[in-house]
């Protein structure tokens, strides 16, 4: 099998397209906002990992979501930078064609639901009509790109001769890419299976499209389902890394790649992934959002290769294929080891960060890394890589308009807490001096103070970097303001400062979404 695609030219049966939509659907995981700086940032780092197509954003949802396609189609080079649209919005198919016109390779990827709860209750409208909007969507995004790519939203529940009807209009409008998404999580992988062969063997023109799988986690199956639709033929897997997304997220990008690596046994099927910086980029986007993976999480969670059994550490002593199925250098993991000391030179501490997978920092972030570098090491007994790459990730982390500068605290049994904070809100430097419960209550309550703001306190969370009493705190926040959720991180050694640090995280991604609005709702 070999399909003639206007993005990749001439692709064999055996090649797998990579889509990536950690800025799209990802980013609708609550509180995983991002701003333009960070997105910019992510779709640098995805383009090194080597996905072939970046789903961008949706150009009509907001001015802001609009700039950020605009920009990654501007800058980014290497993948297929791809707009998200609704086949019948209005105004959707030109604002994902003019926020993709810059692009080196642009698509615009169009939907519309099609199952029967969908049409009758979320769009009211009738199956001649939605097959009406699916030409009309792909035809008008046919003006702008030749990669046109158009979705059944809800497509695994969807009825299978309305769903031939809807995949044949969509190709006879100029789709090249058939996408057909387990939206809500509901399938299994014989489910997947059965639809995208029975679509390649009844549509018309099936032989000229890539399908596509995205399959949603509800019921832990969107690893499962994506393999099962990849062997009935889909050629196109969409995915995210750290399988963020709605509700229970997305099929994991590190996962899927790494199953079709380790068991070419059975899925002999090639991609362009350089999985060396799995963790790199997985560790980038939990430091961009807030949000850490948990520590079993396959491939990237911090057990993924950590043996505790006796039996286990044995076996891998003598020969490692006893316990792992794959290497831990093959997804970016390595071992523990001391890092630079206190007396170490800026030019040790840059290769150190480069060998890290830190290289894109501008030298203002290098400064501020170095500067609390020098303190940590002054400070702490031992520094371990790991203590270096929180540091370094908090530092890279865009605070935009507010920034921590300082804090001091009193506390004790006999006396209220008094927090002293100093932050720089818009360039300017502000103080507050005030009492709380504790030291993190008078923190927080001073954070109020100099930036006054009606968001709640949903969760505040404490880990340590690595082992020992001088270790690293990081800490996590989620804020909530009128149902909009956030994360925020922050790392120190001294752990009321990291908390101040994800606090403030935390309040510029709000500041970010409050811009956020949704787009009309689409019904007849």
């Amino acid at each position: 099998m070999t399909i003639d695609h206007p993005s990749f030219g001439r692709i064999d049966g055996n090649r797998v397209i990579i889509f990536d939509t950690t800025l799209r659907d990802g980013e609708q995981s609550p509180g995983f906002s991002m701003n333009l700086t960070e997105k910019l940032r992510m779709a640098e780092a995805l383009a090194e990992l080597g996905v072939d197509v970046i789903e961008a954003g949706f150009p009509v949802a907001s001015k802001g979501d609009f700039e950020s396609v605009h920009q990654i189609a501007s800058t980014v080079r290497g993948p297929v930078i791809c707009a998200l649209a609704r086949s019948g919005g209005k105004n959707d198919i030109a604002s994902a064609g003019e926020a993709i016109r810059p692009a080196e390779r642009g698509r615009i990827h169009n939907f519309i639901s099609t199952s029967p709860l969908h049409m009758k209750y979320k769009l009211r409208m009738e199956p001649e009509t939605v097959l009406e909007l699916i030409t009309a969507g792909n035809m008008a995004a046919r003006q702008f790109t030749d990669d046109v790519e158009w979705s059944a939203e809800d497509g695994s529940r969807t009825d299978p001769d309305f769903l031939c009807r809807c995949v044949e209009a969509a190709i006879k409008a100029g789709a090249t890419t058939i996408n057909i998404p387990d939206t809500v999580g509901y399938a299994t992988p014989e489910d997947m299976a059965r639809i995208f062969a029975d679509l390649r063997a009844r549509v018309p023109g099936a032989d000229r499209v890539i399908f596509s799988a995205h399959n949603h986690n509800d019921l832990g199956l969107a690893v499962a389902n994506t393999i099962a639709s990849v062997s009935a033929g889909a050629r196109q897997i969409e995915c995210t890394i750290n399988g963020i997304g709605e509700r229970a997220g997305n099929a994991a990008l590190e996962e899927i790649v790494m199953a079709l690596r380790t068991r070419q046994d059975v899925l002999p099927y090639r991609n362009d992934i350089r999985t060396g910086n799995l963790l790199r980029v997985s560790r980038m986007l939990a430091t961009i959002t807030g949000f850490d993976v948990q520590p079993n999480k396959a491939i990237v969670g911090r057990n993924a290769f950590a043996h505790e059994s006796g039996i286990h550490q044995d076996g891998v002593l003598k020969n490692a294929a006893t316990y792992e199925i794959m290497t831990p250098e093959s997804v970016g993991w390595t071992r523990s080891s001391l890092v630079l000391g206190k007396h170490s030179g800026r030019a040790a501490f840059r290769d150190k960060l480069k060998a890290m997978g830190y290289g894109d920092m501008d030298d203002a972030q290098l400064n501020d890394a170095f500067v609390r570098f020098k303190d940590l090491a002054d400070r702490k007994k031992v520094v371990y890589d790991e203590d270096l790459a929180a540091l370094v990730d908090d530092e890279a982390r865009d605070h935009a308009r507010i920034r921590f500068v300082s804090l001091e605290v009193e506390a004790g049994s006999k006396r209220p807490a008094r927090a002293a904070l100093v932050l720089e809100v818009d360039g300017e430097a502000r103080d507050a001096t005030v009492n709380g419960q504790g030291p993190v209550d008078a923190a927080f309550n001073a954070v109020r103070a100099i930036y006054p703001h009606d968001a709640t306190l949903q969760l505040y969370s404490v880990g340590a970097v690595t082992e020992g009493s001088d270790a690293q705190a990081r800490t996590t926040v989620r804020l909530e303001e009128d149902g909009k959720l956030v994360d925020g991180q922050g790392a120190d050694s001294d752990t009321l400062v990291s908390a101040v640090r994800a606090y403030v995280h935390a309040l510029n991604k709000l500041l970010v979404k409050r811009t956020r609005a949704e787009p009309e709702a689409l019904m007849a």
